[in-house]
């Protein structure tokens, strides 16, 4: 019960994470050069911020699921042996596989939330002839790839706690006492 219980919650957590992130793409930020109003200078005008927050709640909401898939596994390396076989050959495996996407994600989603918080301050003369004001803004996929990463990331934690909890749950090849039993002498 309590598998059923971590599996619903993280995959709550994931789903989160990935609308989160869909809707950070859906609303990066825009700019527009202005010019004031004596028609000296030009500069960068952005519209709507909100994609930092999201991307900022993706990142957490996934990082939350990845704590509760590590703490329930003890992180693969703490706990009592993993039984041989091919479960736990699988296990190590999506380990490696969900950190990996795991940390691509989270390099997407924080570094499109930084990039996109991020707004040039410059401005340039007409008077002058100065080189064009650049607005940047963050490029047009990050979000998207982050969001894909989480769905990534999302089907390799459920498959490795999967395979985790199979190889822990076994009794090994002999069941039994390991000791030599002992009985009274009559």
């Amino acid at each position: 019960m309590a598998s059923k219980l971590l599996m619903i919650s993280v995959f709550v957590f994931d789903l989160i994470a990935f609308a989160l992130a869909i809707a950070a793409e859906q609303r990066r930020s825009t700019a527009t050069i202005q010019t004031d109003n004596e028609q000296v200078y030009t500069y960068c005008v952005y519209d709507s911020d909100i994609s930092t927050g999201f991307g900022i709640g993706a990142f957490l909401f996934l990082m939350a699921g990845q704590i509760l898939i590590m703490v329930a596994s003890r992180c693969f390396c703490f706990g009592k042996p993993l039984s041989p076989g091919g479960s736990r050959g699988c296990a190590l495996l999506l380990f490696v596989m969900c950190w990996v996407t795991f940390f691509i994600a989270e390099v997407c989603l924080l570094a499109g939330s930084v990039r996109n918080a991020y707004h040039t301050k410059y401005r340039s003369s007409l008077l002058y002839n100065d080189q064009p004001v650049s607005c940047e803004t963050v490029r047009k996929g990050v979000f998207a790839a982050g969001a894909a990463f989480i769905f990534f990331t999302s089907i390799i934690n459920k498959f490795y706690f999967i395979s985790y909890s199979n190889a822990k749950g076994g009794a090994g090849p002999y069941g039994g006492e390991a000791g030599v039993g002992m009985a009274a002498y009559k």
